[in-house]
């Protein structure tokens, strides 16, 4: 991991690492003690499917590495960032000058609560998000700051990134979300609330015979009835190494075509 070199030490802030993912294609700031993203930020950036042109937003980006990764899609348009907590806004945004996509990627705080003052409706494309997973009563919450909102639903529930979601997304438009399986049934139910129907799902496994921890689903703005379930995705071997499955992952993440800022 080169951690050196002048544009690193610039941009870098005290207490943090600049980590080098998917072949050093992609550089990420990050907290030493605080909010790091994890693996099912990397599988939902693989799960989202873009055409050429699409205008993408991403909900609660965090440290901005899902935007970062799909932005670098040769077929992607303009890609806005949204996240509530100053701290993680400044850190992506350095993120994003570090990667040289500021041409590409545009993050901005907000809160996505009150998406009326943020966007116009049917602004976007793609909406993506990794929502808060535990509920406010569910666990002790955590003594930081980053970590706490990113977990607990605080600042934003499943229902408050599904209404966003329909508020910005064109006819047709299309969301991508990682969930955990026990609260399936809950994400599924409110999509279809949402006007946003579940078209494609995968649910993520760490072992083969475990239990599912993950779901990603993929829904259509005012779509029609009609899921389409894949394979489940085994992420660990028995000998405890990354799955043929997630090897073609991160080889897919790692040779996606350079994007342009055209």
């Amino acid at each position: 991991m080169k951690k050196n070199g002048p544009r690193v030490s610039m941009l870098r802030r005290e207490g943090e690492t600049v980590d080098e993912l998917l072949g050093r294609r992609v550089k990420i700031f990050q907290k030493e003690k605080g909010y790091r993203f994890s693996i099912d930020a990397l599988l939902l950036a693989h799960f989202v499917r873009v055409k050429k042109g699409d205008m993408i937003v991403d909900l609660g980006t965090g440290s901005g590495v899902i935007a970062i990764i799909v932005a670098q899609r040769k077929e992607c348009g303009k890609v806005v960032a949204v996240d509530i907590q100053e701290g993680l806004v400044d850190m992506a945004r350095r993120s994003v000058m570090l990667n040289d996509l500021q041409e590409k990627v545009n993050i901005c705080r907000g809160d996505i609560r009150k998406i009326e003052t943020l966007f116009k409706p049917r602004s976007f494309d793609v909406s993506i998000f990794n929502p808060p997973y535990r509920k406010v009563s569910s666990g002790k919450l955590n003594p930081d700051a980053q970590k706490s909102v990113a977990r607990h639903e605080i600042k934003g529930t499943v229902h408050d990134f599904l209404k966003a979601s329909a508020y910005v997304l064109r006819k047709s438009g299309r969301a991508y979300i990682i969930y955990p399986a026990t609260r399936m049934v809950e994400l599924l139910s409110s999509m279809r609330t949402a006007g946003v129907e579940p078209k494609r799902m995968r649910i993520v496994h760490s072992y083969n015979l475990s239990r599912g921890e993950f779901v990603l689903v993929e829904g259509v703005k005012n779509g029609r009835e009609e899921l389409e379930v894949l394979p489940p995705l085994i992420v660990y071997s028995e000998d405890d190494q990354y799955t043929e499955a997630m090897d073609s992952i991160f080889r897919d993440l790692s040779d996606l075509p350079k994007a342009s800022a055209e």
